[in-house]
């Protein structure tokens, strides 16, 4: 059978750098896994400030996100996402990230994202002012790579 023959790969986390989520912060950080685009997916691990907002979004896609460390929430959600949570959010939906307060020895937010799709930066009326997708991504990451004299690895495909 084909599926078979399909490889399976690891990716390890300290083969890759953390990237400035430039231009929205240096402050954010993204270390992106894969970027799909066959699939129009990202993965990637984000981290942040464990003080702080992101800008409103709108995801035209799932996304999952696993709370590695820290802890935040959507200002429109009451939950809170702590460490060790998945969050699930629907194509269409609309929220504001925002840090908590931190905890003991935790002075930072790490989510793993998988993303499909496009994530809309959007703003008060809803309108797009910026898009981000697997694209931009292998823009950001390639773009820092080549600047620092990191190796640029393939994140397009596994294997």
């Amino acid at each position: 059978m084909l599926f078979e023959q399909i490889q399976t790969a690891c990716i390890n986390d300290s083969d890759l750098p953390w990237v400035p989520f430039t231009p929205y912060s240096d402050r954010v950080l993204v270390k992106y896994f894969k970027l799909d685009p066959i699939r129009g997916e990202t993965i990637a691990l984000m981290k942040a400030p464990a003080r702080g907002q992101m800008p409103r979004h709108r995801h035209t896609g799932t996304v999952i996100v696993y709370t590695v460390a820290g802890r935040w929430k959507y200002r429109e959600h009451e939950w809170i996402a702590d460490k060790g949570s998945i969050v699930y959010e629907t194509a269409g939906s609309s929220h504001t990230p925002e840090a908590l307060p931190p905890v003991a020895g935790e002075d930072e937010i790490v989510t793993l994202n998988i993303i499909q799709g496009e994530l809309l930066f959007v703003d008060d009326a809803g309108r797009v002012l910026a898009a981000e997708d697997w694209k931009s991504g292998w823009a950001r990451y390639s773009a820092f790579c080549r600047a620092n004299g990191v190796e640029i690895k393939d994140l397009t495909a596994f294997g």
